[in-house]
């Protein structure tokens, strides 16, 4: 990072949790730039905009797994607390394990200690458990297959890998990640339309019998075909602690990524986990866009970090978006610029101020 927005470590920031949309993504955007910039934080109004306030086991593993890293001093940092005070140290490369002991997601872990061990002066590993592939968070999938490629085109370099599955309640998953320090590659410019060079998918299930996961294939190879959009399909049966299915969608275009996924569920037939994802694959080329609103949000903090003019358009000008940006200009002598009504596809600039 540049010497010139290295924030001194006296300064302290006060962050409103019930801001926008009011969920977990204001506590782990907060939680990365405090320990990047050095600024004692405190958060209050934890996920107030959630059915379950407060902090959940996935919540609270990204707030000790910043403090390790970061050798933080924390306080009120449990289960259920509303506020917490982060008083970040040093940011230091190397191993880490972290155990959410629940199906919360894994990958919501990640996504919350990759921009500061980007930041380290080494290499870093990461083992991370708990959910791979549940509701209401972004898919390993997703995370490893267009987050990742996107974020190593502005020189941020992490891998990753799955070595077990866990689905939704019980979890048991593992995801392995390798982190490189932060290398400056240029300046992201993806504002023009998507045009689709090929598209890769699986279908994968545990526990259950052959013919969901194979039914989930038809019918969405089903849907590829009517629109005249060809693509490789492959069925996976892997082992995991309960039964589960997946539905995943990555399309390639010609400078950027978008991925599209459904959950099976306990009497959702296969045929419409396969509609789900095949139906916000079709929403996305509408658009035009260049990424999907899946990444938009994700992708500002790596932005707001790598110097210099950003853009992108996106499908969907979300709530997550908005909260982000909001977040992310309290910490960092940055700007993001979101043309685009809530809903509605979007173009988004980000400078530095």
């Amino acid at each position: 990072m540049r010497d010139d927005r290295v924030m001194n470590r006296q300064e302290s920031i006060v962050i409103d949790g019930s801001y926008g949309e009011g969920g977990g993504q204001i506590l782990r955007t907060s939680l990365s730039l405090a320990s990047i910039t050095g600024k004692a934080l405190k958060l209050v109004n934890i996920r107030e905009g959630r059915k379950k306030p407060g902090l959940r086991p996935q919540h609270l593993t990204a707030v000790q797994a910043c403090a390790s890293v970061c050798g933080a001093k924390l306080e009120d940092a449990e289960l259920g607390a509303r506020k917490l005070t982060f008083v970040p140290g040093a940011i230091a490369p190397g191993s880490y394990e972290f155990h959410i002991g629940t199906a919360g997601a894994a990958t919501l872990v990640l996504q919350t200690i990759l921009p500061l061990l980007s930041m380290a002066k080494g290499e870093s590993s990461l083992l991370v458990s708990g959910g791979t592939h549940v509701p209401w968070s972004p898919p390993y999938h997703h995370f490893a297959q267009v987050l990742l490629p996107t974020i190593n085109q502005l020189g941020f370099r992490c891998k990753a890998q799955i070595k077990h599955w866990g689905w939704y309640p019980k979890g048991g998953g593992v995801i392995e990640a390798r982190v490189k320090p932060y290398s400056p590659l240029g300046w992201l410019n993806l504002d023009q339309p998507f045009h689709l060079k090929s598209l890769s998918g699986i279908s994968a299930s545990s526990r259950l019998p052959e013919h969901i996961r194979v039914r989930q294939k038809k019918q969405v190879e089903a849907r590829l075909d009517k629109a005249g959009i060809q693509g490789e399909i492959e069925l996976l049966d892997v082992d995991a602690r309960n039964p589960g299915t997946l539905l995943f969608l990555c399309l390639q275009g010609k400078d950027s990524l978008a991925g599209f996924s459904s959950l099976g569920a306990r009497g959702k037939r296969a045929e419409l986990v396969a509609d789900e994802a095949a139906d916000d694959l079709f929403v996305f080329l509408e658009t035009g866009a260049a990424l999907d609103h899946y990444l938009a949000d994700q992708l500002l903090v790596y932005l707001a970090n790598a110097p210099g003019k950003h853009k992108f358009t996106t499908s969907k000008v979300t709530q997550h978006l908005l909260t982000n940006a909001w977040v992310i200009e309290k910490f960092l002598p940055v700007k993001f610029e979101i043309d685009g009504g809530l809903g509605d596809p979007g173009r988004v600039v980000k400078r530095d101020v």
